[in-house]
Formats: C-alpha cells, structure tokens, sequence
C-alpha cells in the first residue's frame, strides 16, 4: 500500500534511532506493529484476567 503522510522530522529521527532502521517503510511497519500490539494487550487487559473457579496450581515446592 502507497500513502502520503507528513510526519514531524524529530519524532522520525528519534524512531529511526530507537529502531536502528534506515529504511522509512520498515520505521512505518515497526511502529503500526508496536501500536497494534499495545492496543491488543489494553483490550486483553480489559477482560480481567480473573478465574474465580481456577484450582490452585501444584508447586514443585512449598512456598
């Protein structure tokens, strides 16, 4: 896919050090990937993450 954007040069600049990329369109995927994957972890947090019903787990040790 083809897009033109304008982006402010010194967040890009800092992108392209944080990633060590050169090429703009990696820069681009790596940060829509990074965005996908915290707005999935918000969305999985939301769930709770609570089992009331779950059994303790076995331990190879007592604690």
């Amino acid at each position: 896919m083809r897009a033109t954007i304008t982006v402010d040069d010194e967040l890009f600049e800092k992108a392209k050090t944080y990633t060590g990329l050169e090429q703009e369109s990696e820069v681009f995927a790596v940060a829509l990937k990074a965005l996908i994957a915290h707005r999935a972890a918000q969305e999985l947090a939301k769930l709770g993450g609570t089992e009331p019903q779950l059994q303790p787990i076995p331990r190879r040790r007592s604690a």
